[in-house]
C-alpha cells in the first residue's frame, strides 16, 4: 500500500526536525568547549534548554551515539564520545560491499582516495623519517618476503608496512583513515574471493617502495605508491566484473 503525500511530508518533516536537533546538540558541545570524555548536561537540562520533550531528545541522542558523537553510559550519564572511527568504517564498508552489485564503483573510489593520500604525503613522511623508522620498515618488508616464500598471506604485515611509512607524521586522523580504508578493502576482498596467487610480486612491489624511500627519492617513492594502488584498483575491477 502506498503512503499518501501528507504522510510522506510529515515523515520527512519529522526527520528534518531530528537532524536539526542533532545539529543543535553538536553546536552546544562546541559552544561549551567540551572535550572527549566530558559530561553532557542531564536529559532534564538538555530538554529544558532545547525546548523539547525527553522522547524526542532520546531519539536524537541515539543517533548521535551511533555516529560516535555522544557516549551514553547507563547509570552514569552522557559524555562526549572519544575519537572513534567505527561508524565511518561500518558506513564505508557497507557502501563498498553494496557497490559490488554495480562493478564496485564506491570500492574503487576508496582506493582512489587512499592512493591520493599515500602518494601525496610520502614526501612529507620522508622528511621526518629517522634511521630507526627505516630499520623498522625494512624488517617488515623482510617479514613480508619470508611469508611470500612460504606461500602464506600477509595482509597484517602489509597493513603494518603502510602504517609505518606514515608513522613519522604523527597524524592520528591519517592513521585512522588508512585503517578504515584497509578494513573496507579487506572485507570487500574477502567477499569477492580474492586469491593470494601473486604473493611474491606483491612483496617485490613493497620492497621497491621501501628502496625508493630509503634512497630519499621522493618522486620515485610517490610514483611507486601510485602504481601500487593502480594495481589494487585493477584487481578490484577484475574481482567485481560481472
Amino acid at each position: 500500500m502506498s503512503v499518501d503525500l501528507p504522510q510522506r511530508q510529515a515523515r520527512f518533516s519529522a526527520q528534518a526536525r531530528l537532524r536539526a536537533l542533532q545539529a543543535e546538540i553538536m553546536d552546544l558541545i562546541l559552544e561549551r568547549e567540551l572535550e572527549s570524555g566530558d559530561p553532557l548536561p542531564t536529559e532534564s537540562e538538555l530538554s529544558a534548554e532545547l525546548g523539547i520533550g525527553r522522547n524526542t531528545l532520546r531519539e536524537s541522542l541515539k543517533v548521535l551515539q551511533a555516529l560516535g558523537v555522544v557516549e551514553i553510559r547507563h547509570g552514569f550519564g552522557m559524555f562526549v564520545a572519544p575519537s572513534n572511527f567505527d561508524a565511518l568504517t561500518d558506513g564505508l564498508t557497507f557502501r563498498g560491499r553494496l557497490s559490488l552489485r554495480h562493478e564496485g564503483k564506491e570500492a574503487i573510489q576508496l582506493v582512489d582516495v587512499r592512493q591520493a593520500l599515500e602518494s601525496g604525503l610520502i614526501g612529507d613522511a620522508m622528511d621526518v623519517m629517522t634511521p630507526d623508522h627505516l630499520q623498522a620498515i625494512e624488517l617488515t618488508v623482510q617479514r613480508m618476503e619470508a611469508a611470500a616464500q612460504r606461500g602464506e598471506g600477509f595482509a597484517d604485515i602489509d597493513e603494518e608496512f603502510h602504517r609505518q611509512l606514515f608513522e613519522p607524521l604523527s597524524n592520528e586522523l591519517l592513521s585512522n583513515l588508512m585503517s578504515v580504508f584497509w578494513k573496507v578493502y579487506r572485507k570487500i576482498h574477502a567477499e569477492v574471493g580474492g586469491d593470494t596467487a601473486n604473493l611474491m610480486e606483491t612483496a617485490a612491489i613493497h620492497r621497491d617502495i621501501f628502496s625508493a624511500v630509503q634512497s630519499g627519492d621522493k618522486a620515485l617513492a610517490s610514483e611507486r605508491l601510485k602504481r601500487h594502488f593502480d594495481g589494487i584498483r585493477d584487481q578490484l575491477a577484475k574481482l567485481t566484473a560481472h
